[in-house]
């Protein structure tokens, strides 16, 4: 009965979509990684709970199959704050905090000028008694 849900998760595993926008984060990736963790000795693994171990694949399975996006539609594909999908992957895809990154602010610019110490040394520390 393991190596049925072991093909099952396997199958699972090769419909899930990956993200390449989202590298380290995607959940198709972390999917295969937990699967390749539980699953460790292939369809000879032992399930300690078979009961949760279904449950779970089940659920993936509804998720992978947009059950719950077909049940409940959206009226607009927006947020409360009015992004667009577009405009959320690209915030989540990694590119923008990279940018953040890359370019420090009008404060943080006036700080490092006008310090005497450079930010990364850290607060100085108060001489001991």
């Amino acid at each position: 009965m393991s190596a049925t849900r072991y093909r099952r998760f396997l199958k699972l595993c090769e419909e899930w979509p990956r993200d390449e926008s989202k590298k380290g984060r995607d959940l198709g990736t972390f999917l295969r990684q937990r699967v390749a963790h539980a699953f460790r000795e292939g369809e000879n693994t032992q399930i300690s709970d078979p009961e949760k171990c279904d449950q779970m694949y089940e659920n993936l399975a509804r998720i992978n199959s947009n059950v719950y996006r077909e049940r409940f539609p959206r009226v607009r594909d927006t947020s409360f704050t009015g992004v667009t999908v577009e405009e959320c992957k690209l915030l989540l895809s990694g590119s923008m905090q990279q940018m953040d990154e890359e370019k420090k602010g009008l404060w943080k610019t006036l700080m490092e000028r006008f310090s005497s110490k450079s930010p990364e040394d850290g607060p100085a520390k108060a001489p001991e008694k």
